[in-house]
């Protein structure tokens, strides 16, 4: 009772401040009250105020009661107003009241424009908390700083007019104006503000992640991918999606398994058959790896095999299975089948540290989660141009960046991987996103001087990008690569741009902190544990949140009692100029030692031409001797051509190793 009592009250006072010129002008101009009857009628207001401020007292911490602080100032204000009235005998302070409401929504709109978020993004996300995990969320917060400040311009013409109607209009033109034109230009501004809304919605509703697209989600003639260029016009549309996807359903449904290895270079016939094995509730391994060895170890007696490499046993070769499929109906066609993200299971290989796969369990929930929050921070640059990568999508970075997220988004994007730098010359027809790793920058910038391409943007992950190759892949390509810092297990976690530093700038919805072994300790949407993952990155975390990393922990090896970072040792030799790249590894077999695999820059190759190994090896040794003791300098030395490495850049630790078990 007490509750419906309160809200009757705010509503008759909420009313008694909407009909306040009205009510004014009824008394002091149709009954010609007195002013000071008038002034006498507001102070009792101002106390109706103050008792409902009394009545909505809560509770604060200490046990006290807290007044409701609204209904006080308003109280405070009528008082103030009924006492200058009765003083002066005049009734230019009762219309004052609109300026004053005026003045206060300037105030509040105001500063929040200064102090974001904007007070109509609060009120949205108030309305719809959906709008905080949207990947439109940077658009919304926009649009509604636009409307913030349309309201600002309105409160001050307003304003305006109601300190002219006060002083030099009659009382009948301000009750006008204050009593009805004024609301009659709030309520035009909200239907116009309606209807706006209601068109940047339709634009915004155009991302439909792999797990919740419907057969309507997208015209029929809609371009998902392309061959080459886009310019050349050979396209996949919206409407082979959705043919290709029924008819892998009809094969994955042909098989008595549950579990389906998945490998496939193209990435069109990824995309299809990834969607279909997910809508026939299966669970997927991703390869890259496809080596007779790795998949006995990982595949079992009830598992499939799917992939588009030719002559590989047990398998089914896609290409050939879509194109002996029998045809589809309309209806097959336009069925697309509920996917629960949470219920999705995708597995992972990772090398860790050992260079031994490691399976991790994934959801396309997680997924979801980080492709929405990538494209709501760099939405506007994907949507400006198409997708080129030169990654795997069986790994999670290339997966996010170049299947789940253009597929969500709407990106076209290239069917077939970039694997030469010189392909790269061709794509000067349009503006491209590129999805790279750093290794492949690297061997770019070697053979390129300088790219015609149009407006690039480029991100790279999987491996370090080296502040100078990141400087020159700015000359080369006219773009300084966005780095972004994770891992298949947290997915991402940070990002920079060299050119501002060397310091990592943690996601928004990233919480890091540095645990007692000196990692990095990561807690995100992404990770389901709640405690949080803790990585073997040794960093520095500054005071602003931001990070240096230092190496990991898993490179730290004791050599004859003495701790030597093999990071480190790896930078060291980097640094003599003589380097592309380099591997030190710690090796065990009658003695603990390090050996260290050198490829060389033309530097290195044009100084030791011709020259012994011995003496190279002399060189580099005494060199180290500068920053190690003798006992940690590594022992073995090989000189390669090309140092083994996965398709994200990763050194193949288990197969460096293996050259140096061999007998010099």
């Amino acid at each position: 009772m007490n509750s419906a009592v309160k809200k009757i009250g705010g509503i008759l006072l909420a009313t008694a401040g909407v009909l306040y010129p009205v009510l004014v002008f009824v008394l002091l101009v149709v009954f010609k009250a007195p002013v000071r009857i008038l002034s006498l009628c507001v102070m009792a207001l101002a106390l109706v105020f103050f008792l409902a401020a009394s009545g909505d007292a809560s509770k604060g911490k200490d046990g006290k009661p807290r007044l409701n602080h609204k209904n006080l100032i308003s109280s405070l204000f009528f008082l103030s107003v009924g006492i200058l009235c009765f003083a002066t005998n005049s009734a230019l302070f009762l219309k004052l009241y609109p300026l004053a409401v005026c003045g206060t929504f300037l105030f509040v709109f105001g500063m929040s424009v200064f102090s974001p978020p904007n007070i109509i993004f609060r009120f949205a996300t108030l309305q719809d908390k959906t709008i905080l995990s949207s990947p439109y969320k940077k658009r919304v917060e926009r649009y509604c700083l636009k409307v913030t400040l349309v309201w600002c311009a309105f409160f001050v013409l307003n304003g305006a007019a109601a300190v002219w109607t006060a002083f030099f209009a009659s009382e009948r033109v301000w009750a006008f104006y204050n009593g009805g034109v004024s609301y009659i230009i709030m309520g035009l501004i909200f239907a116009i503000e309606f209807i706006i809304r209601i068109k940047v919605n339709k634009k915004m509703n155009d991302y439909f992640p792999i797990t919740q697209f419907k057969a309507d989600s997208r015209k029929d003639d809609f371009v998902l991918c392309y061959d080459d260029v886009w310019s050349k016009g050979v396209y996949k549309t919206w409407l082979d999606f959705l043919t290709d996807t029924a008819k892998m359903r009809k094969i994955v449904q042909s098989k008595n398994s549950e579990e389906f290895i998945l490998h496939c270079n193209d990435y069109w016939l990824f995309l299809v058959t990834f969607a279909a094995l997910l809508q026939c509730k299966k669970q997927v391994m991703l390869t890259a790896n496809i080596t007779p060895e790795f998949i006995k170890e990982m595949r079992k007696p009830s598992f499939e095999f799917f992939t588009d490499a030719e002559n590989v046993p047990d398998s089914l070769f896609i290409p050939d299975a879509l194109a002996k499929a029998p045809q589809v109906s309309e209806e097959e066609i336009r069925t697309t089948p509920k996917i629960n993200a949470d219920e999705t299971r995708i597995h992972m290989f990772t090398s860790g540290s050992t260079g031994k796969p490691k399976d991790v369990i994934q959801r396309m929930t997680e997924f979801n989660q980080d492709n929405a929050f990538v494209f709501g921070k760099w939405g506007d640059e994907f949507k400006k141009r198409k997708l080129v990568a030169t990654v795997s999508q069986h790994h999670i970075y290339g997966f996010l960046f170049t299947i789940a997220l253009p597929f969500a988004a709407g990106i076209p994007f290239r069917r077939k991987r970039i694997e030469f730098p010189n392909e790269f010359e061709k794509l000067s027809d349009t503006s491209y996103m590129i999805i790279a790793v750093p290794a492949f920058l690297k061997r770019t910038n070697e053979v390129e001087e300088k790219l015609p391409l149009n407006e690039p943007f480029i991100f790279t992950s999987g491996g370090v990008l080296l502040p100078e190759v990141a400087k020159k892949t700015n000359e080369v390509f006219g773009f300084w690569p966005v780095e972004v810092y994770g891992s298949t297990e947290t997915s991402g976690i940070a990002y920079r741009q060299s050119k501002n530093g060397l310091e990592w700038t943690p996601f928004d919805n990233a919480k890091i902190w540095k645990n007692e072994d000196g990692c990095l300790v990561i807690k995100s949407p992404y990770i389901k544990d709640p405690a949080g993952f803790a990585t073997a990155d040794l960093v520095d975390i500054h005071s602003d949140g931001r990070f240096i990393l230092k190496g990991r922990a898993d490179s730290i090896v004791k050599i004859e009692e003495k701790r030597v970072s093999l990071t480190e040792v790896e930078n060291r030799l980097l640094q003599s100029g003589l380097v592309r790249d380099v591997c030190v590894v710690a090796m065990n077999d009658r003695r603990q030692y390090l050996a260290a695999a050198i490829q060389f820059n033309d530097k290195g190759k044009e100084k030791f031409d011709g020259m012994k190994k011995f003496d190279v090896n002399k060189f580099f040794h005494d060199y180290l001797m500068d920053f190690f003791e003798n006992v940690v300098i590594p022992k073995k030395w090989r000189f390669l051509d090309a140092i083994p490495s996965d398709l994200q850049g990763k050194h193949k630790k288990l197969e460096i190793q293996a050259l140096f078990a061999k007998e010099e």
